[in-house]
């Protein structure tokens, strides 16, 4: 019974000292006073209780104060519980402070916390980054259209990172810029021998503005000759034009169809009119033998001449019969010959 007290005491007192061991991190407190770095216990006790890892802390502070930056610890706790990641802030400032850029632990702070990698912003500000566009089609004043791309060398603006616009805002404004520049020029023979000139008008715009970069240079890759596009467009006009030329003669040809078909209706009323008169003929006839107006030798005569009339048109019908018929015998042969 005994061996068995003594035993459960031995495993409590090992429990207890790794748990002591675990809240009081004594190797970090002697790490920190051989590098120089005035940390308490009571300190790194209190950042366990307040679930900050005194490792990552105690190893910023450390390498931050061997590089001659003057921080504290309560700032370093406060970012991190701000969801900040300490290591690169201190990276970001120990290279911007090799490279004699101005960078407090504010704006770094505020930078990481704004999302961005800080230490590869300082980076980019120390090594300049080139940036590649995609092809841009412009089109030059004489309708050929033109094919750019170009190469942006950028660096970081440590003082816009926050709130400044990305790469995207400064690739839209560098192909606003191109097409601007190639829509000016008289002939794309004349981009074609001066490239450059689209470089000096785009960087001449200040398009940096606003962004988290600076822009150092922009230089044409390459530049391509395309389609005529001013060609095109005066096809397509010239088939629209045509269409509309189409749709007009068709609407004026409909109009003469309704005209002819009114014609032809009031032809065939006058008929009916002609008609009716002359079915009222016989009755006049009729009245006219009643009243002794017409004797009965008057109507023969009058039978006589409507035969006479009647021989006549038939005559005269078949004459042009038959002038139609040779001027159809004449114009074959012409065809045959």
């Amino acid at each position: 019974m005994n061996l068995t007290i003594i035993a459960g005491l031995l495993v409590l007192g090992i429990a207890g000292f790794f748990t002591l061991l675990y809240f009081v991190p004594v190797n970090l407190w002697i790490t920190a006073i051989f590098s120089n770095v005035r940390i308490s216990l009571i300190s790194l006790v209190t950042m366990r209780i307040r679930k900050v890892p005194p490792k990552v802390i105690v190893n910023s502070l450390i390498t931050a104060t061997k590089a001659g930056l003057d921080l504290n610890t309560s700032d370093l706790e406060t970012h991190y519980l701000a969801g900040g990641h300490v290591p690169s802030v201190i990276k970001a400032l120990i290279s911007a402070d090799k490279a004699n850029i101005p960078l407090s632990f504010k704006q770094a702070a505020a930078v990481d916390l704004a999302g961005r990698d800080v230490f590869e912003a300082v980076q980019i500000s120390v090594n300049p980054q080139v940036i590649n566009t995609p092809n841009v089609s412009a089109v030059a004043q004489d309708g050929i259209q033109l094919v750019a791309k170009a190469r942006v060398t950028v660096r970081a603006n440590i003082a816009q990172l926050v709130g400044g616009a990305g790469e995207e805002t400064i690739l839209a404004r560098v192909g606003e810029g191109i097409v601007t520049s190639i829509g000016s020029s008289l002939s794309h023979k004349e981009v074609l021998e001066n490239p450059d000139k689209i470089s000096r008008l785009v960087l001449e715009k200040g398009l940096d503005s606003g962004t988290a970069f600076e822009i150092l240079s922009i230089d044409i890759a390459d530049v391509d000759v395309g389609d005529n596009i001013g060609a095109k467009l005066q096809i397509d006009q010239a088939d629209a034009d045509l269409k509309v030329a189409e749709a007009k003669a068709e609407e004026r040809r409909a109009m003469a169809v309704a005209v002819e078909q009114e014609m032809k209706a009031k032809t065939q009323q006058s008929r009916a009119k002609v008609i009716e008169a002359e079915a009222e003929v016989p009755l006049a006839i009729a009245e006219a033998f009643r009243s002794g107006n017409l004797g009965i030798m008057d109507y023969y005569k009058l039978k006589n001449l409507q035969a006479d009339t009647t021989m006549r048109d038939s005559i005269a019908e078949a004459s042009r019969d038959d002038q139609v018929q040779d001027k159809k015998s004449d114009d074959e042969e012409e065809d045959e010959d």
